[in-house]
């Protein structure tokens, strides 16, 4: 099972649009996620709070504000452990 941690906040558009992208891109693999508002944590919120959305793939960060679409369905894969 793929891991997937995206630290977000209510009504964040990027957010939204990045997991769309990750969950088109992993369809069909067995994935749990948990998603971290920022703002739930005064330390998290200082830390990462403009840097929204940040993902990242068993435990490893994979992407910060934008997944990027060139290669990026190939690397996700990879860190998914669904090889290409």
């Amino acid at each position: 099972m793929t891991r997937l941690t995206m630290l977000s906040r209510p009504g964040c558009h990027l957010c939204e649009e990045m997991r769309r992208q990750v969950e088109e891109i992993l369809a069909g693999t067995e994935t749990s996620w948990e998603v971290i508002d920022v703002d739930s944590d005064e330390a998290l919120a200082s830390r990462f709070g403009e840097s929204i959305p940040l993902l990242y793939v068993n435990g490893k960060l994979f992407a910060k504000t934008r997944l990027p679409r060139m290669a990026a369905a190939l690397r996700l894969r990879r860190a998914a452990g669904r090889g290409a």
